[in-house]
């Protein structure tokens, strides 16, 4: 369950993120010749080496969880710092204005095809990386609220020792076993539905 100030920290988060969703849709569709080129993301070429390629599982996997530990590992620590709270917020913005170029992508070059494969590429690692990242974000917020806000109810102050250092730390833990999972399903599981869903393009 998650606290009150938790609880807005995730409507903070999903407005933040609906925001740049709304702005990458927005930057293709007014300038949808720019981005969609004959040589640019998702085209006919690439989805036809997709069609034909065979992924090794266990070097994506490796890519993968180095690649998604390094990240959670560094939104930890500069949630830790006094500028935490406006970087973190600024890369969910980043990442709903990424969510929305590739969607809007994949929309304009194959209509409802573009859909399918975009709903293939993010399930079902979807339904343990998505909470993973929410769950990272809120950490995040609350770490460095707790850090650095001003309380006027004296029993919300943490002091900075050992017990904020393990809650904070068990609580990090379980993310990254949670988007670990993910990266599992990920790479063993995802790519055989992405090379079923690639046969209709």
């Amino acid at each position: 369950m998650l606290s009150g100030q938790q609880s807005k920290s995730c409507y903070y988060l999903m407005y933040l993120f609906m925001t740049g969703l709304f702005l990458g849709i927005l930057f293709v569709n007014i300038r949808h010749d720019v981005w969609i080129k004959d040589d640019g993301l998702l085209n006919s070429v690439m989805m036809k080496q997709l069609q034909n390629s065979e992924l090794d599982s266990n070097y994506l996997f490796g890519y993968i969880v180095k690649h998604r530990v390094f990240a959670i590992l560094t939104v930890g620590l500069i949630a830790s710092t006094i500028i935490g709270l406006p970087v973190i917020c600024g890369y969910v913005c980043y990442l709903g204005v990424s969510a929305g170029c590739i969607l809007s992508i994949a929309v304009v070059r194959y209509g409802i095809r573009g859909l399918f494969f975009m709903a293939a590429s993010i399930f079902p690692q979807g339904f343990l990386l998505i909470p993973g990242y929410i769950f990272l974000f809120i950490w995040s917020m609350d770490c460095n609220r707790r850090l650095y806000g001003k309380y006027n109810i004296p029993e919300e102050r943490y002091f900075a020792g050992k017990q904020f250092v393990l809650q904070k730390g068990i609580k990090l833990l379980g993310i990254l076993i949670l988007i670990i999972i993910g990266c599992v399903v990920e790479s063993y599981v995802n790519p055989k539905i992405i090379h079923f869903v690639i046969k209709i393009f």
